[in-house]
């Protein structure tokens, strides 16, 4: 799908920045080079009126990415987690990209439940909740298993995801080049390979039998280890676009406030976040912050 179409939706990319106040915001924040901030300002200002407008309720950056599509929200995602890049500011911003998206229906959920598992819901899961978390790829149900009662999570691929992104990530292949061409110091960062394997993630996330087999053997791997725990697989009741797992509750690890106010150690904790990567290479999936929990 690579080609000149490309162009317009780097143009629909930059009209979108510009309309709602992001593009500004996001070149300060990546400290840009002059000629990548005159071919943006190119590629968007003129054309504004044409960018997506989006919800004038969320912040700048965060409007902007959520107008654009799956793709740019999941590149937020990845971008939340490094205030190194983006500064602080930015960051916090984009943190709500992570799992406070707008969900899809419960009534869509059931119907592709229904399809992955060829079966009623009613006969998999006796209770099914409206989405408690959205997020690019997917969203997550509380619910509870008809046959023994048992509370799950259960995760569910929002509708057309796939072809969303592959039309986006084409777009961010050609844009990775024009830095490469306009900002020759960014080389060293080689934004190509941060493209092709941003690319690579996202189609292992778009298959949830790789992200259900990933999780099952982070288990096995971590049984005997202390203070740390990894959901079970209902293996019965997922396929490609449906997760259940073993309901677990907890503080998400980026919720700072909540961590203290319930007495948990911080420094403990981070270390022993840092000491189960070192020993048993996590997986991408592991490091996102709303993904850790302290229980």
């Amino acid at each position: 799908m690579r080609g000149p179409h490309n162009i317009w939706r780097l143009i629909r990319t930059g009209a979108t920045f510009e309309r709602t106040g992001a593009m500004k915001l996001v070149l300060d924040a990546m400290d840009a080079p002059k000629p990548l901030r005159i071919a943006a300002r190119v590629l968007g200002w003129p054309f504004k009126w044409l960018g997506i407008e989006g919800d004038p309720a969320m912040p700048p950056a965060t409007r902007a990415l959520t107008a654009l599509g799956p793709a740019y929200i999941k590149f937020g995602q990845v971008l939340s987690t490094r205030p190194d890049v983006v500064g602080d500011d930015l960051a916090r911003q984009l943190r709500v990209l992570q799992d406070r998206l707008p969900p899809f229906s419960l009534e869509e959920a059931r119907r592709q439940i229904e399809r992955e598992l060829e079966k009623p819901v009613d006969e998999v899961f006796s209770e099914l909740s409206e989405p408690i978390a959205a997020a690019s790829i997917a969203q997550v149900h509380q619910a509870r298993l008809a046959e023994t009662g048992e509370k799950v999570a259960v995760k569910v691929l929002r509708p057309g995801i796939e072809r969303a992104f592959r039309k986006d990530v084409d777009a961010f292949y050609l844009a990775a080049r024009l830095v490469e061409l306009l900002s020759p110091s960014s080389r060293r960062l080689r934004p190509m390979d941060v493209i092709r394997h941003f690319d690579g993630v996202v189609r292992g996330e778009l298959d949830l039998r790789l992200e259900s087999s990933a999780a099952a053997e982070y288990a096995a791997t971590t049984a005997k280890d202390d203070g740390f725990r990894v959901p079970a697989v209902h293996w019965a009741h997922s396929s490609r676009r449906v997760m259940t797992l073993e309901w677990a509750n907890g503080i998400n690890a980026n919720d700072l406030e909540a961590l203290d106010a319930a007495g948990v150690d911080r420094r403990a904790a981070g270390e022993r976040v840092l000491q189960m990567f070192l020993n048993h290479a996590c997986a991408t999936a592991i490091s996102m912050p709303t993904c850790i929990r302290a229980t």
